[in-house]
């Protein structure tokens, strides 16, 4: 349940509630954005098909991210290496640090996404479009 947004509402979701982006065999649920938290951060949930790729390497000017694995494992480049997280692995990375995370395994694997400030969401249709252009 998600209760109208005056940026200080509950905001209540159940399991695959949120808006969904579907970006190839990544898939985006953004629990709340720049709309409920006046651009202060954005959680969202990313889940990867078995052997897939990422968002590609990139980083965030502004922007410092939070991820926490909910399942599976993935693996994370952050600055010049890659490094496997299993389910409960935590990891921080600071603003214009390069980054990106696939998923290498036979299984499905997700990870919760803490991005602050806000704003990313904003290109999220751009992203989606992207992707099925680039199938």
């Amino acid at each position: 349940m998600k209760q109208k947004s005056d940026h200080t509402e509950t905001i209540i979701l159940a399991k695959g509630q949120g808006r969904i982006y579907n970006c190839g065999t990544m898939t985006a649920i953004f629990k709340a954005d720049e709309n409920e938290t006046k651009e202060k951060y954005s959680v969202s949930e990313w889940w990867l098909e078995p052997n897939s790729e990422g968002p590609g390497a990139h980083s965030h000017e502004k922007n410092d991210e939070v991820f926490f694995v909910l399942e599976g494992t993935i693996s994370f480049f952050v600055g010049d290496k890659w490094v496997d997280a299993d389910k409960g692995s935590f990891l921080r990375i600071p603003a214009q640090t390069t980054h990106d995370f696939k998923n290498k395994t036979d299984k499905k694997s997700g990870l919760l996404n803490f991005l602050t400030p806000g704003g990313f969401e904003k290109n999220m249709p751009s992203i989606v479009k992207w992707f099925e252009d680039n199938k």
